[in-house]
């Protein structure tokens, strides 16, 4: 992900500690259409019946993340896709909460670029995001080694369009190149709060950043 003087190998290994989730979503049965569908995402290392994410879930997604890259992203993105729009047909007009951890927040920030101008009604929650775009008022990539990881892993951006993203991020190198890479993996899994965590805890219109401990606007 990002850094472009260090090694691949040192690369492989930040990767490797840092995000993951493994094979599939468990079979599609459509929620009830009452209150808010909440969906969430986990990084490197869950799964879809463990990802850490706690509250009033409807559904978690499952996808192929023992090797963070760029082709993992996409695998949780069409994932992601294609249980939402599954649940919209069947509920036309319910409310779509989504959250996402780690490589799971950069699941959802790519499902946010690419589909905002087609899906209405939805909101996001990104922990960690590798794929946020510096602290506040800031320009440039957050993403660790994006040349190696690969698209659409690679890169950052603020492309949300019209859905109300709430972006968390504590003193952490994978969302924050500037907390520095001696940081990681301690802070990136350490300096998340329960509450984080927890998708009742995030409202459906949250459309803000943590950053570091301080509040401030989209």
């Amino acid at each position: 992900m990002r850094r472009k003087g260090m090694a691949a190998a040192s690369a492989g290994v930040l990767l490797a500690a840092g995000l993951s989730v493994t094979q599939g979503s468990a079979a599609y049965a459509a929620a009830p259409c009452q209150g808010t569908y909440t969906i969430v995402v986990g990084g490197t290392g869950s799964s879809w019946n463990n990802d850490g994410f706690h509250g009033n879930i409807q559904q978690h997604v499952g996808y192929p993340t023992q090797i963070p890259n760029g082709a993992s992203a996409r695998a949780g993105v069409n994932e992601l896709n294609r249980l939402v729009r599954d649940q919209r047909a069947a509920c036309p007009n319910q409310h779509v909460k989504m959250g996402g951890y780690s490589l799971g927040a950069a699941v959802v920030h790519i499902w946010v670029t690419e589909n905002w101008q087609t899906f209405g009604n939805v909101n996001a929650i990104l922990i960690a995001d590798p794929k946020r775009q510096g602290p506040p008022g800031a320009n440039g990539g957050s993403v660790p080694f994006g040349g190696i990881v690969g698209a659409p892993l690679a890169g950052a951006d603020r492309f949300f369009g019209n859905v109300p993203v709430k972006t968390i991020c504590h003193w952490d190198y994978v969302c924050d190149e500037s907390a520095g890479i001696w940081t990681y993996p301690n802070n990136h899994v350490k300096n998340y709060q329960s509450h984080d965590f927890n998708m009742d805890h995030h409202n459906d219109t949250a459309n803000e950043q943590w950053y570091n401990g301080v509040w401030y606007p989209a």
